[in-house]
Order: structure tokens, then sequence, then C-alpha cells
């Protein structure tokens, strides 16, 4: 997977494993709904954490190893 997430801190693991129990499925489409939001507002910050938090949640979602296996 050539986009990794950057995670700042384990809040934004909360975060997506919070969007994954109330969303299912369109988890990431919550995720990627609230970065549109914060660019909209003006919000470059928050917009970024929520488009990783959408990348951490499309990885999660993926059934298997992805990157190296040891």
């Amino acid at each position: 997977m050539s986009h990794l997430p950057y995670l700042a801190d384990r809040i934004e693991v909360f975060d997506a494993a919070d969007l994954m129990t109330k969303f299912g499925d369109d988890a990431g489409f919550e995720a990627a709904a609230r970065a549109d939001h914060s660019r909209d507002v003006g919000n470059h910050v928050h917009f970024c954490r929520w488009r990783q938090i959408e990348r951490l949640i499309v990885l999660l979602s993926v059934n298997r190893a992805v990157g190296t296996v040891h």
C-alpha cells in the first residue's frame, strides 16, 4: 500500500475504531466527509487528520498483511 497513514497519536486510532463501530463499511466515507468539511471551513490541520484516519480505516479493512512480513 503506497499511502500508509501517519498517526500523530493514539487518539486517531481510537477515532478510526469508533467510526468503524458506528458506520461499519461506510466508516471511510464518514472520515472523508469530515475531512472535506474541515477543508471547506479552512481547517487544514483537521483536514489532514481526518484524511489520515480515512487511510487507517482502509488499511484496517484489508484482510491481508500489508508491508513486510517477518
